[in-house]
């Protein structure tokens, strides 16, 4: 499994979890393209880079150079 993330405006990290029926019909590229806020870089990344601890996820962290794989349209 997939997620895309990006950092939202105030710095936190935003993980989008796409739907199985979305992923049916497009693509992960296209899922982010669309669901990702227009100009914002992001990284589709699997599942285990993920912290398995959600209870600091408000800490979670990402590169603005690791963003790298498209930007929101």
């Amino acid at each position: 499994m997939q997620r895309i993330v990006y950092k939202q405006d105030n710095g936190v990290l935003a993980v989008i979890i796409p739907a199985p029926e979305a992923l049916a019909t497009m693509t992960i590229d296209e899922i982010a393209a669309k669901d990702v806020p227009t100009g914002k870089p992001y990284k589709i990344i699997l599942t285990t880079d993920l912290p398995v601890d959600r209870t600091t996820r408000d800490f979670w962290t990402v590169a603005d150079v690791d963003l790298t794989d498209g930007v929101g349209a």
